[in-house]
């Protein structure tokens, strides 16, 4: 779509009067014990030499326990999330995909695993399979997150072509983006890398209450922001190996509570925060 700078575009007012939504989202994935170099290691893969069970047996953690805590916080307070699983997911633990979908939650595809890689330097019909692939075990899916949110050129086109209509890769503004491609728009959801539950209490080793009060403030700003600039969007990631340890689920109730007690912000999934914008874009 053309540069849609913020200063130059008409506010936007969403039809239930909503002034942001807010999005959470799950990343559920298959981490292998050797994962490949090429292009990149995905960030959260194994970090010391073969075999690396210290940190698969966190990341196998996170979605035999972990996940399961987060849910029971979200049923807690009748909210819903969207869960971006990898077709390795699927196929390895089916009861697990069950249990999200039994639960209300959205499922987006996210790829195959945390081992493949979308990127320019696959060819376009390696590229195509890969998404053909995951395509197949979440048939029902309208929402696509790339696996370490990587991109190649060509990847809107083949999940447009697959018939996804929403994308959680990129970050690029405060509401979500309608990306042309050669058959039908995708939305963009905007997922902000740097709220993200990885980002900031692995890589930069921030504390729990730093984190919370990053999302909670990120949401008043939105709020404060509506009546000049519009209504706004934003999703941010829990992850179950990160977020689901039991020292920081007290971290994470203050923050589902305070998002959920502000007036004008909504929490929905990014299917239904896409939509609320398609419904009012010029």
């Amino acid at each position: 779509m053309p540069w849609d700078p913020a200063d130059r575009r008409e506010p936007i007012a969403l039809k239930d009067g909503t002034k942001s939504i807010a999005t959470i989202i799950v990343p559920v994935e298959f981490f292998p014990l050797n994962p490949p170099t090429a292009p990149f290691k995905h960030p959260g893969a194994m970090k010391t030499p073969y075999p690396d069970l210290r940190h698969f047996t966190v990341r196998d953690y996170g979605n035999r326990i972990g996940i399961f805590r987060l849910m029971r916080e979200f049923t807690k307070r009748d909210l819903k999330a969207t869960f971006a699983i990898n077709a390795e997911i699927a196929k390895r633990y089916p009861p697990l995909v069950d249990a999200i979908r039994a639960a209300g939650h959205e499922i987006a595809a996210h790829g195959i695993s945390t081992a493949h890689i979308h990127h320019d330097g696959l060819s376009e019909a390696d590229e195509r399979a890969l998404i053909n692939d995951t395509r197949t075990a979440f048939p029902d899916a309208k929402t696509w997150m790339s696996p370490a949110r990587n991109e190649s050129y060509r990847t809107l086109d083949l999940i447009a072509e697959a018939g996804f209509e929403t994308c959680l890769d990129w970050e690029a503004d405060q509401r979500p983006l309608p990306f042309k491609t050669k058959t039908a728009p995708v939305w963009t959801l905007p997922h902000y890398g740097e709220l993200g539950d990885f980002k900031l209490l692995i890589d930069r080793s921030q504390s729990e209450e730093e984190w919370a009060a990053q999302i909670i403030e990120t949401a008043n700003y939105h709020l404060s922001i509506h009546e000049k600039e519009g209504a706004s969007a934003f999703g941010f990631t829990m992850t179950p190996y990160v977020l689901g340890q039991p020292f920081r689920i007290q971290a994470l109730r203050q923050v589902l509570d305070a998002l959920a007690a502000m007036d004008g912000l909504s929490i929905a999934t990014a299917t239904e925060s896409c939509q609320a914008f398609r419904e009012v874009a010029g």
